[in-house]
């Protein structure tokens, strides 16, 4: 596929997501487009010194993804437990999209206690929808003890 392009970050997977570094993989001929446009000298030293220590830790890796693989899980069966949820959309991402009965509602209540959700409704065919980021068990805890506290 030459048109083909595959963008990796270092957020999630790696835990790396203040380093603002991602991977291109593509055809040869699209990654010299893009070193041709990119500015010289974007990454600093340091930025690419951990990107590389972290490549060498597969393991660490490996067990942020099971732990995000399993949070994920975890927020979407109690999502799909509550009466005002209309429907929970498969993800394979680290973010997990809910349409509700009355996601304004919902929205407010989680932003007035702290929590941050983005609110996808006026996306076209996401009325009604709010996106989710998967976050770590405890915030993922509280968001899902906030929503069942809303589920009258």
């Amino acid at each position: 596929y030459p048109n083909l392009v595959i963008l990796q970050t270092f957020s999630k997977a790696w835990g790396l997501a203040s380093l603002r570094l991602g991977m291109a993989f593509a055809d040869p001929y699209i990654i010299h487009i893009l070193t041709n446009i990119k500015p010289p000298y974007n990454i600093s030293g340091l930025t690419q010194q951990m990107a590389m220590e972290a490549i060498k830790n597969l393991e660490l890796k490996n067990k942020m993804v099971a732990a995000l693989l399993d949070q994920r899980k975890n927020i979407m069966d109690n999502l799909k437990q509550l009466t005002m949820v209309d429907q929970v959309f498969s993800s394979d991402t680290n973010f997990i999209l809910v349409r509700f009965k009355n996601s304004k509602l919902v929205f407010e209540q989680l932003i007035q206690s702290g929590i941050i959700v983005r609110d996808r409704s006026k996306a076209l065919h996401c009325e009604n929808c709010l996106r989710f980021t998967v976050g770590t068990e405890l915030e993922n805890k509280r968001l899902i003890e906030k929503l069942k506290s809303l589920d009258t």
